[in-house]
């Protein structure tokens, strides 16, 4: 068999085979890739043209008569002679091929049964096969790449040599290459201990607090981090602490389960340190746009959007975006269901506004997180139980009433007008509103009141009922005041001293409506439904029989440049309950109130920065979420309630650990026994970033349009055990690959090797890829000695070309000077701008950030070695680099040959030793010429074998 043929018979064996009447025909290997191939386009999610869609199995079942090809409509249309009325149609193109109509034949024959993709299906423990070799390998990943190398007839490649395999797996699990030092001290232990040595070896990598430092720049790939919003002006986001958080839970080894549960709901964890709440940054990377005319709700719910996609992709390997706006054209997910998983992100308390609300104090200083947690911990019990209190006083119906006429006034161009509603006369404005309205109120006090204790305002959507499905602009009472007009004699102002809100952490401080600082109380920044707010008597306020209220509120804040926060619709109360006083008078509520304000003067003397964080809004304020026609916010269908696509299960099991369908529980889900997904695409994910590709190669996309995996069995012992060996260690799983026969072998191919298996598919020798972006700057900075080894901070501004920082806003990319540790720290902390990403990121595939990436292209392009020449940190590099080497002797062959083996790892040859030599001595003896020795250094930073592992 020619080789491509062989090689395409060993990855997709399917349809061919099956076709040739040889086994059972599998609906989702064999029948399901003919209909995405043919049919998918016209009868698929998106177009399901005549009302059939081959992605269901209730369509496909019209069409055919189990056991009875020739009673069986979809063979009748599919091999009909005549071009005009055959499926596919001609101008959709060309005819099934015979082995495909012999596979669709063969599949109704046998009972046309249906069948799940295969990475719907759980995984499922394989015994590794028998190999012919049994003396190669060294477990049972490499008993699964040796019987597929048999099957095809090769043999696999000879380990590589020690120090080479030392550099590779030093720059894939810490991204740094090795010293001479260790090289030297690993060589001895080879010699003299044999295979331990390898093994004491990766234990020493995976204990570096560099693990950490490398592998996070593959998370936050995937989770799109930025130190910027993205948008409009991209001005700079507090993000740091959550990418601290990340190499921290790579160093410590964080079990991948509780990796995952505390980035998708760490808040909801009973008894949530700060920790817990920093993990959850991970989806408030999303872009924002706070440029003014913007709509808050249209870029709020984009980002709800790409919560759901993202975390489709990362944790499950699925391509989510398009079952936005249809079903999707391949799998079976069906088009709702994309907004039932929106449903678990919908009810969160941030917007898009310019102050990423909701922040969480992180401190500065790691040693701090201990006593911060400490105190927050302390003042949560706290302040729930005094908001309980006062929000039961402002829901208690029994304690208010309403007046039985209003007489309304407004100072701004708006008119104003009185209706009657059930719930009492309300105000409402008539008109475009503006900032500065104010609102005058007048109304009797109810009929026995003897004193006023607290009065009540509550702002009402304009339409009710629209505006569950559409949020309006909220309101913000920025300034509260009070009179009360006695019968007779002059008005007398009321002096109000606490103000309650109906939610337990609002965005704003209440009681700045009683002060004049632009600020004020109310729904930030649309409102579903009526809020309500109680303006609270600092004393009771006697009244006389006849009394009326005078309310003015005044409505200054606006957002956005456009968008005046101003209450169209709205009503007073009134209560004379003393009840209200109470909630500061009682002696045990008043000592509560004291140890909170005292926790938090403690809490604010820690230093700390602002991080935005998950934090869900309370059950009675929840958001309701739609199904969008056709993907347009603008046309929301039928409500949905949260849940995960059919094909995949039911995440309310017990497995999940509670009854309600909250992002904890679709957390819990997503590393349950059952799902079949999250373990394969991290194993997956791993093994691509050692072997340069995964075992489905299409990481993005475990689909049915996806590429089948090179190793199915190889994926699935791999799924298991990381699952249910090694307790979702993600250090173990990565020692068991490197340690193992397929990855130790030499990279070196042949010709022939290359003509089968151009892309290494089949694993007959070792990994060779050029280097991330990250880990070749780091690489070059390590050799010259200059790279800056403190973990954590906050991001960087190593040197850039002039012309390239030129920000939309007033963001500043100020370089520290030669010399100082910043210029020269390791790339995962460089400051990550996603409207300008950093020269040297951007030359070599590193992603803008903007959204998920699954996988990193790979080019190869002039720019790279341009940049690497001339970049400004390769070219301090490389002087570094010169000065190391100049130390190691005056003979120019021991200078290159130190040079060499800092950036290569190994002894040069004395071929390559003569050829750099011969550099050498050339640029020495041109006169007034650039110094030598640096120019052969910036040329060993540029050798192919430099830039990969």
């Amino acid at each position: 068999m020619p080789a491509p043929l062989l090689l395409a018979a060993l990855l997709v064996p399917a349809a061919d085979a099956a076709a040739g009447g040889a086994g059972e025909v599998q609906f989702a290997r064999d029948v399901r890739p003919i209909f995405n191939a043919h049919c998918s386009a016209c009868h698929g999610g998106v177009r399901e043209a005549g009302g059939l869609n081959l992605i269901n199995e209730d369509s496909v079942a019209l069409l055919v008569t189990p056991g009875d090809p020739a009673l069986s409509y979809l063979l009748d249309r599919v091999t009909d002679p005549d071009d005009e009325t055959r499926m596919p149609p001609a101008e959709h193109g060309p005819r099934l091929s015979d082995a495909e109509v012999a596979t669709l034949t063969r599949w109704i024959e046998q009972g046309a049964a249906w069948g799940r993709h295969w990475s719907f299906e759980p995984p499922t423990r394989p015994t590794p096969p028998p190999t012919a070799d049994a003396a190669w390998g060294h477990g049972p990943i490499d008993q699964f790449v040796l019987a597929k190398l048999e099957a095809a007839g090769l043999e696999p490649n000879p380990p590589a040599e020690p120090d080479r395999w030392l550099r590779r797996v030093s720059l894939d699990l810490i991204g740094l290459p090795p010293t001479p030092a260790e090289r030297a001290t690993f060589l001895d232990a080879v010699n003299e201990q044999g295979e331990p040595a390898y093994a004491a070896a990766v234990d020493r990598l995976l204990n570096s607090p560099h693990f950490g430092e490398r592998w996070a720049s593959v998370w936050l790939d995937q989770i799109r981090y930025a130190d910027s919003r993205g948008l409009g002006l991209d001005r700079r986001r507090t993000a740091w602490p959550y990418r601290d958080w990340v190499i921290d839970a790579y160093n410590r080894d964080l079990p991948y389960d509780e990796f995952t549960i505390k980035q998708l709901a760490g808040d909801l964890l009973p008894g949530a340190s700060v920790e817990d709440r920093v993990a959850t940054a991970a989806h408030r990377l999303t872009q924002s746009n706070e440029e003014g005319g913007t709509d808050d709700e249209q870029f709020r719910t984009e980002a709800i959007l790409d919560r759901v996609s993202t975390t489709w992709q990362v944790w499950q390997g699925l391509t989510m975006e398009c079952v936005q706006c249809h079903a999707h054209p391949y799998d079976p997910l069906r088009h709702e269901e994309f907004y039932e998983s929106a449903a678990f992100f919908n009810d969160t308390a941030d917007v898009d506004l310019d102050d990423d609300y909701p922040t969480l104090p992180v401190p500065r200083d790691r040693a701090d997180y201990q006593r911060a947690a400490v105190l927050d911990a302390e003042m949560e019990p706290l302040r729930r139980r005094l908001w309980e209190a006062e929000n039961a006083l402002l829901q208690d119906r029994s304690v208010w009433r309403t007046p039985t006429e209003l007489t309304a006034e407004v100072s701004a161009t708006p008119g104003i007008e009185v209706e009657e509603t059930p719930e009492g006369p309300t105000y409402r404005l008539v008109g475009n509103v503006a900032r500065g309205t104010a609102v005058t109120l007048t109304a009797p006090l109810p009929e026995g009141a003897e004193q006023l204790t607290a009065i009540r305002f509550t702002g009402l959507p304009v339409d009710l009922e629209a505006a569950l499905k559409d949020a309006e602009w909220g309101w913000t009472v920025s300034r509260f005041k009070a009179e009360l007009i006695p019968p007779e004699g002059e008005p007398r102002e009321l002096k109000v001293t606490e103000v309650l809100f109906d939610e337990p952490a609002p965005a704003r401080n209440p009681k700045d409506s009683l002060k004049d600082n632009g600020s004020g109380v109310g729904p930030y920044s649309k409102t579903h439904r009526p809020r309500s707010a109680a303006f609270v008597l600092g004393q009771p306020a006697p009244a006389e029989p006849g009394s009326q209220v005078r309310v003015t509120l005044t409505f200054n804040v606006f957002e956005l440049s456009a968008f005046p926060l101003v209450a169209r619709r709205g009503r007073i109360a009134f209560s004379d309950d003393v009840a209200f006083q109470n909630l500061w008078w009682d002696e045990g509520m008043a000592a509560e109130r004291a140890e909170l304000s005292r926790l938090e003067r403690e809490r604010r003397k820690i230093p700390s920065v602002p991080l935005p964080v998950m934090r869900e809004r309370e059950p009675s304020l929840a958001r309701p979420t739609h199904r969008f026609d056709r993907g347009n916010m603008l046309s929301k269908a039928e409500p949905v309630s949260p849940g995960v696509p059919a094909v995949l299960g039911d995440p309310l099991s017990s497995e999940q650990g509670g009854s309600e369908a909250d992002r904890l529980a679709f957390a819990r889900w997503l590393v349950a026994d059952a799902n079949p997904l999250t373990a394969r695409v991290e194993a997956n994910r791993l093994w691509a970033r050692l072997f340069g590709a995964g075992l489905v190669r299409t990481e993005e996309d475990f689909g049915s349009s996806g590429e089948p995996p090179s190793h199915p069995a190889l994926l699935d012992y791999l799924a298991v055990r990381f699952q249910r060996d090694l307790g979702w260690s993600r250090k173990q799983l990565l020692r068991e690959m490197v340690l193992s026969a397929t990855y130790r072998q030499s990279a070196a191919t042949t010709p022939e090797l290359l003509n089968v298996d151009p892309n290494n598919r089949l694993l007959a020798r070792g990994p060779r890829r050029r280097l991330s972006a990250e880990t070749l700057r780091d690489q070059a900075l390590h050799v010259a000695g200059l790279l800056t080894e403190r973990l954590h901070g906050e991001p960087v501004h190593p040197p850039i070309p002039d012309g390239v920082w030129k920000p939309f806003s007033g963001d500043q990319w100020e370089v520290p000077a030669a010399g100082e540790p910043d210029r020269t720290r390791r790339s995962v902390y460089t400051y990550v701008k996603r409207s300008i990403p950093h020269p040297v990121m951007a030359s070599f595939d590193a992603p803008s950030r903007e959204f998920c990436t699954a996988r990193r292209p790979e080019s190869n392009t002039p720019v790279q070695a341009l940049t690497i020449l001339n970049d400004a940190t390769f070219t301090e590099a490389a002087a570094a680099l010169a000065d190391r080497m100049t130390a190691a002797g005056d003979a120019p062959a021991d200078r290159v040959a130190a040079g060499f083996l800092r950036v290569c790892g190994r002894e040069p040859t004395e071929r390559e030793r003569a050829a750099l030599v011969d550099l050498y001595t050339r640029l020495a003896a041109l006169p007034d010429g650039p110094p030598a020795t640096e120019i052969v250094a910036g040329a060993l930073l540029n050798l192919d074998e430099a830039l990969t592992n």
